[in-house]
């Protein structure tokens, strides 16, 4: 959907077209459970926060000027309801981080695909659990930071409006949260190239 079909729909349900907003609704419902899956790791928490996430853009519909896309707009909705549940939830219990998907399966995370021997599908899956288990040891804002980048692959741009900091900000917080996560990696003996890459690459530091 371009920005122009979205302006449509949006001037359709400010006017009292309530009912495209399931346009948008359909659009992003996938993008924004996932996120809020990887946020809280449950896939009940996820699917009520997302629905909670659209209601607020729904009454909020009216304060979305258009500066930047939509879907922007949307992470930083989710991202913040996201993060309050967090922050409610660790009041009661440690958070933990279980990035199984809505069929219950571990996502694919950034590895390079190589071919695919017994040793190498084992060495990628004990990397995938190390990864989970490193986000699972973040707090919820520096996960949030990651996830934004790392899985749903926003730019520094678009990470900055969705949590309202400047860019300069948003770089040395993904190099701190990267600082964190490979610490706990290396630690635990598995490292990705693409993080490892992405720790020591020009550009990112605090």
């Amino acid at each position: 959907m371009t920005r122009e079909q979205e302006g449509k729909i949006i001037a359709r349900v400010l006017g009292g077209d309530t009912d495209a907003f399931e346009a948008l609704v359909t659009e992003y419902e996938k993008n924004v459970y996932n996120l809020a899956l990887k946020m809280t790791g449950n896939t009940e928490d996820a699917a009520d926060l997302s629905q909670e996430t659209f209601i607020k853009a729904f009454h909020s519909l009216g304060c979305f000027r258009g500066d930047s896309k939509f879907s922007v707009w949307l992470y930083r909705i989710v991202s913040n309801v996201c993060l309050d549940f967090l922050r409610r939830r660790s009041r009661r219990q440690t958070v933990s981080l279980s990035m199984e998907d809505e069929d219950g399966e571990e996502p694919q995370l950034d590895i390079p695909d190589e071919r695919q021997t017994p040793e190498l599908l084992l060495e990628k899956r004990m990397t995938r659990e190390a990864v989970r288990r490193g986000l699972a040891q973040l707090p919820p804002e520096p996960r949030q930071i990651l996830l934004l980048r790392e899985i749903q692959g926003l730019s520094y741009e678009e990470i900055a409006s969705v949590l309202g900091i400047e860019s300069g900000t948003v770089k040395s917080r993904i190099f701190r949260a990267r600082k964190k996560l490979c610490a706990f990696l290396l630690a635990d003996g598995n490292l990705p190239d693409y993080i490892s890459s992405s720790k020591q690459g020009g550009g990112e530091t605090p």
